[in-house]
């Protein structure tokens, strides 16, 4: 986010009382949570307010994979396999080093969302 947002990403960490906010370069900042357990109360906000976007897939992708990594399956080679291949399908997709590292690892199917909708249901 631009630099002048800073003040709402530290509202957010401080009513989640989780993450760091980095300084990315002059202009930029990020908000940042790397334990899984501190991802869960963001998790748990969205599942009550879901996202009406596009995004909403990324959200169910990633939410898949963090249950994974909070079920300890993440250890097992299978597991990890499974985090890869949701990954595949998020956002960019995979590096060129995980396709290099996991070139048997085929993409989940991305869950569709529905025309979005804004405003009561």
């Amino acid at each position: 986010m631009h630099a002048r947002d800073k003040a709402l990403l530290k509202e957010i960490q401080n009513y989640f009382q989780v993450g760091n906010i980095f300084l990315n370069s002059r202009e930029g900042v990020s908000f940042r949570i790397q334990s899984p357990k501190d991802l869960a109360k963001i998790v748990a906000l969205l599942d009550l307010y879901p996202l009406k976007t596009q995004k909403f897939s990324d959200y169910v992708l990633f939410k898949e994979a963090l249950n994974l990594i909070l079920n300890k399956q993440h250890l097992t080679l299978s597991g990890l396999h499974k985090i890869v291949a949701i990954k595949a399908k998020m956002n960019l997709g995979l590096s060129e080093s995980l396709q290099a590292a996991f070139p048997d690892v085929l993409p989940m199917s991305r869950p569709l969302v529905n025309k979005p909708s804004i405003g009561p249901e």
